[in-house]
């Protein structure tokens, strides 16, 4: 997926923090589609945080104990803007024929 077009992932400060004082050991952030997430005594621990696709809080949304945060979005749309991602996205998605080009018309 055309989520950073080239933009190194190791520059983007996009992924989960556990806080163990809340965590209930629900075990739903363990459902992550991208394997984040290794289980240990104290339960969660965020081994592979660049493996978390960037923008995604599914795991917070569904924390049972509300245990899991990430940084503050803000900070990752002024990434987006410096960095001109936005439009990088849109020229790929463009390229690959997931949307269609406002040059092709719609019809």
């Amino acid at each position: 997926m055309a989520w950073l077009v080239g933009y190194p992932r190791e520059k983007i400060n996009w992924h989960p923090a556990v806080n163990y004082d809340k965590c209930v050991k629900c075990g739903m952030c363990m459902n992550c589609g991208r394997k984040v997430y290794d289980w240990n005594e104290e339960g969660p621990v965020a081994s592979r945080p660049l493996q978390c696709v960037v923008g995604c809080t599914t795991c917070a949304n569904l924390c049972m104990g509300e245990a899991i945060s990430f940084p503050d979005i803000k900070e990752l749309r002024e990434v987006y803007k410096k960095e001109k991602i936005w439009s990088k996205v849109k020229r790929q998605l463009e390229k690959e024929g997931t949307i269609k080009s406002e040059k092709q018309g719609c019809c």
